[in-house]
């Protein structure tokens, strides 16, 4: 016996099993629920006005029995088969509707001296009803189908259609003798009684994998929804369509046990379409179609409720098991940094960057990551900025003159390796009131470093800076937008630096080919900052008066390396040419 709540005031008694049969040479299709008991009759009105009412308004009728509307809670014997196609949703309905020449339903009561009744109907809007002897008791339908709808009579295609519409219904479902909903609504049960096992065998169904879940969420509550959820987190790395958006979310919509859409794209945002797994809601309405749930507020809230879960949950397994977090972000970080990028509310934006994990300055151990709360934790309080510097490893990092002064101040700084990250890192913009402020940024603002009062021992003259500096700017012109001395350099003689390094090494990657270069540098507008100490910088002012040739090809390589360095250059191979010119010229006298 099955207690099965439908809608909002009534429940409706079933009692025993659907027992289904195919039958391919007939072109048939038979499903019956059999062994019931029943408190009212159906005679010819009842059975007329039912079935009749059904193929016209099915649905209508059961939301309105569902609701009381019909007089009240109702135990129906005999054509509980009804109910049997709301159970498995409106897929059976298109089978009824679209597939069949004409269908026979054939209705016993278990009451005294009961007759049995045929209703037969070809769908063109009128029936016939007639006693029918040999009846069971129960409901038995017979579907006849159409030619081209032979695949509803073979087994495999109805198995599939029970595994994927009514695998948890509350009765067995067999067909031909064999149980067809063999696995368990696990999201129902306590998550204490739940092994390991069945979570990695559910994960295997809803998940249609292999292998098994890295982390699972099993939990439910009651406020601000009814929710009944269970996800999880594959412990395999994500496949070439994964990490497309065009991707389907990997979490199924039901409503008490029942299918409302397998992969629900707007139940979990797109960057978390790895996660696997059942939702189940019974705030959700069995009749929500398409469009509600593109546009329902419902929907939208269970969204909120469902992502601010998973971020809290993924925050605690990065505390509680930090090395297994470190496997899960190595294969999913991607998908993070997709949300950052992606998230229109900041807040969200931020919840999610407590996940993320860089390699920093201080860090000493190999593999070593932190998060951004502990460089915030650890930064000086007159430290007011999260500083960052894209390299593609830690030695280029560490060795990029954007890096020197603040090295020698002792400022930790984030190293980004991934093209993508100062994107993220960007578009996050803030984190915990402090600014996200690239290294490249931060020396472009550093007046005092640029503005100096005080060159440094060793350094060219006031006077010969000055004629340095306006002669640079005369043999780059249309290349540079402005040349300053800068006293944070020690073993690099020169650095470019732009407004917005981040989006200009972006615009380089994806738009640059698509310019000229005068007109790259005009968008671009880089200020070259020179060291007035190096002894390169010293040679390039002898050289300007002693051989202009070599002078000047020195430093269009000293712009072009920096412009590299910064990341700035679309193609370094094209350097090698001058780079050539460049050793010609200085060993002319050798």
């Amino acid at each position: 016996m099955v207690w099965s709540r439908l809608g909002t005031s009534s429940r409706f008694l079933l009692i025993g099993s659907f027992v289904l049969w195919n039958v391919v040479e007939g072109w048939s299709f038979t499903f019956a629920w059999m062994r019931l008991r029943a408190r009212w009759h159906l005679g010819f009105p009842a059975l007329a006005w039912l079935l009749g009412g059904y193929f016209r308004i099915w649905f209508h009728l059961f939301v309105l029995a569902a609701r009381g509307s019909l007089g009240g809670s109702y135990v129906w014997e005999g054509m509980l088969g009804f109910l049997f196609f709301f159970s498995f949703r409106s897929v059976w309905a298109f089978i009824l509707l679209s597939c069949s020449l004409f269908v026979c339903f054939f209705t016993r009561s278990s009451l005294a001296n009961s007759v049995g009744l045929c209703w037969t109907s070809d769908g063109s809007g009128s029936f016939d009803i007639q006693e029918a002897e040999g009846v069971a008791v129960g409901t038995k339908i017979v579907l006849h189908l159409k030619p081209d709808s032979r695949e509803y009579s073979d087994e495999d295609r109805i198995r599939e259609v029970i595994k994927k519409y009514s695998n948890f219904v509350g009765s067995s479902i067999f067909l031909n003798g064999r149980k067809a909903n063999n696995i368990e609504p696990v999201w129902l049960l306590d998550p204490k009684d739940v092994k390991r096992e069945q979570h990695n065998d559910f994960y295997r169904f809803v998940g249609n994998t292999f292998d098994t879940p890295r982390f699972i969420l099993h939990y439910k509550t009651d406020v601000p929804l009814s929710i009944r959820a269970l996800l999880y987190f594959p412990e395999g790395k994500p496949g070439l369509f994964d990490l497309s958006r065009d991707g389907d979310i990997g979490v199924a919509l039901y409503t008490r046990k029942i299918l409302i859409q397998s992969k629900t794209d707007n139940l979990l945002p797109k960057w978390l379409r790895f996660v696997k797994g059942v939702v189940d809601s019974e705030d959700i309405p069995l009749n929500l179609s398409r469009e509600l749930l593109q546009n329902s507020a419902l929907i939208r809230k269970l969204r909120n409720v469902l992502t601010n879960r998973v971020l809290r949950f993924l925050q605690e397994r990065a505390q509680k098991e930090p090395e297994e977090f470190a496997k899960f972000y190595q294969d999913y970080g991607l998908f993070l940094k997709e949300g950052i990028v992606t998230s229109e509310e900041h807040k969200d934006k931020e919840e999610i960057a407590r996940l993320l994990r860089f390699d920093s300055s201080k860090c000493t151990e190999k593999d070593q990551k932190i998060s951004l709360p502990e460089y915030v934790s650890r930064k000086g309080e007159q430290q007011r900025d999260i500083y960052y510097l894209a390299a593609p490893n830690r030695t280029l990092a560490e060795s990029s003159p954007y890096y020197e002064g603040l090295k020698k101040r002792q400022v930790e700084v984030l190293f980004c390796y991934e093209p993508y990250d100062e994107l993220v890192l960007m578009q996050l913009g803030m984190f915990m009131g402090c600014n996200v402020v690239s290294v490249e940024k931060e020396m472009r603002l550093d007046k005092a470093a640029t503005e100096p009062t005080d060159l440094g021992e060793g350094s060219l003259l006031r006077t010969q800076v000055d004629e340095l500096i306006s002669w640079i700017r005369e043999k780059l012109a249309g290349k540079v937008a402005n040349v300053k001395i800068t006293t944070r350099l020690d073993a690099h003689p020169c650095v470019v630096t732009v407004e917005e390094m981040a989006a200009a090494r972006h615009f380089i990657r994806t738009q640059s080919h698509q310019l000229s270069e005068e007109n790259r540098f005009a968008l671009l507008q880089p200020q070259l900052e020179i060291n007035p100490r190096h002894d390169i910088i010293k040679k390039l002012h002898k050289l300007r008066e002693s051989n202009p040739d070599l002078a000047q090809l020195l430093i269009e390589q000293l712009f072009a390396n920096a412009m590299v360095g910064a990341g700035l250059s679309e193609d370094p191979r094209l350097l090698l040419v001058k780079m050539n010119d460049l050793l010609a010229k200085a060993l002319e006298k050798h």
